[in-house]
């Protein structure tokens, strides 16, 4: 079971990099393309995956967050998660843009941003597992942490994560900085 999830992770990351190298679409520019020879990540590494229940918030609050081009946008402070990191609790907020969405996103910043990840920040999107017992539970894997679109162009806009989610552990798990 550890190398199906270890599996896939390693095959998101190899896709990833395909479509960075060859996609019209791309975030690479242009100009950057033909030396593009992949993504640097962090060993896949199980201390850094979490099966959590969410603490849901009864009536999620408006949180406005700032954007990379100094605009705003505005999310649903949905819940937060509770877990350890080499022996330091941590909670982290979780949001949504759209109430009906089944999915969170989780952006954080941790004391790995500016030195070995992207300054700015990285994020999780998630999905709900199904429900077991009643449980509201949901697999939180900073292995999966990705850099924002910004991160390798100027182009994009991207929402920084909000000071709540500037974590004060390393968070060594992901992907690593565009150099």
């Amino acid at each position: 079971m550890t190398t199906d999830w270890r599996r896939t992770i390693e095959t998101q990351r190899e896709g990833k990099d395909q479509y960075f190298a060859e996609h019209p679409h791309s975030p690479i520019p242009p100009e950057e393309r033909d030396a593009f020879d992949g993504l640097e990540y962090y060993p896949i590494d199980d201390g850094y995956r979490f099966e959590l229940p969410l603490h849901r918030y009864d009536e999620p609050e408006r949180v406005v967050v700032g954007t990379s081009t100094d605009g705003e946008q505005e999310y649903l402070r949905w819940g937060e998660f509770r877990f350890t990191v080499d022996g330091e609790k941590v909670t982290i907020q979780a949001y949504k843009s759209d109430p009906n969405d089944e999915r969170l996103w989780v952006p954080f910043r941790d004391t790995t941003s500016g030195e070995e990840t992207y300054g700015a920040g990285r994020y999780l999107d998630l999905e709900e597992k199904p429900h077991r017992m009643g449980e509201d539970t949901w697999i939180l894997d900073f292995n999966e942490a990705y850099s924002p679109t910004c991160a390798y162009s100027d182009l994009y806009e991207c929402p920084l994560p909000p000071m709540e989610n500037w974590l004060e552990v390393p968070i060594e798990a992901g992907e690593k900085a565009y150099r």
